[in-house]
């Protein structure tokens, strides 16, 4: 069996890059600079939040596209109870990584945000921390339970069913400043009413291009180790029910010889 998937391997390209990962790794090469130094030297300070609005300009659209991220395993979680397919499946997964890992930059620079403004690293009180907090460790359940051992067909359909009501969350997370406005601690937006001018405007709008760019970049990635995974579990599936094959054949023929022998005696 070791050689049969050794060779397997060999045949199997080893790289996940490719001409559209090497451009879009270019443009982060070139934009992540980029939003570093509009953010930090060019852009303004805001009148109330001062030096602190800065992290808003990673912040936001990590949550922006964690969102994003768990809404495409939503889709593909539909897609592959509707169609079965292993693509869909390992799309999802690929993507709720990435969204697990925004998710969590959220958290982490909403809190260093929060403490010059608000004055508290965490407040328990505030809806949209708590719901984002959930949405987060629904999503860490997600990627636990895909760990649990099953075959690739079940651990798929149980990962898709818990992808697709975690998901629920987002419009909650997303709206609760609105619809709770008395229990956070959170503004509303500042981009629907118009308080964004000018370079402020210009280095929101680039960071959120830049962390696109990066979660394309990642999820391709993702997305070629995931294939190549379930490419290799299949297969070394398929060597070892051969191989028990050959072992049941075998002992078949064994057993046969055995009462040919005692028939002739």
């Amino acid at each position: 069996m070791k050689i049969k998937f050794m060779a397997i391997k060999e045949t199997q390209n080893n790289t996940t890059s490719s001409r559209i990962t090497r451009f879009l790794g270019s443009c982060l090469v070139l934009g992540v600079p980029a939003l570093i130094l509009f953010a930090f030297v060019f852009s303004p300070k805001d009148d109330t939040m001062e030096d602190a609005v800065r992290l808003l300009y990673i912040h936001v659209p990590v949550a922006i596209f964690s969102y994003i991220a768990f809404g495409i395993t939503a889709i593909g979680s539909i897609f592959y109870l509707w169609k079965r397919s292993r693509w869909w499946d390992t799309t999802a997964h690929a993507s709720a990584e990435i969204g697990v890992m925004f998710c969590a930059l959220t958290l982490i620079t909403g809190s260093i945000w929060g403490r010059p403004t608000w004055n508290t690293w965490w407040e328990w009180g505030d809806v949209r921390l708590v719901t984002t907090l959930v949405m987060f460790l629904m999503f860490i359940g997600y990627l636990a339970l895909r760990q649990v051992p099953a075959s690739p067909e079940v651990r798929a359909k149980r990962a898709a069913i818990v992808g697709i009501i975690g998901t629920i969350n987002i419009p909650i997370v997303n709206r609760s400043v609105e619809w709770w406005e008395n229990s956070t601690l959170h503004q509303q937006s500042s981009l629907t009413d118009g308080n964004l001018e000018d370079l402020t405007l210009f280095t929101w709008f680039l960071g959120t291009l830049i962390i696109g760019i990066a979660y394309l970049w990642l999820l391709i990635h993702r997305f070629r180790v995931g294939w190549l995974a379930t490419e290799y579990e299949a297969q070394g599936y398929g060597v070892a029910i051969e191989e028990r094959q050959a072992e049941a054949r075998a002992h078949n023929t064994e057993t046969s010889g055995h009462l040919e022998e005692g028939e002739v005696e």
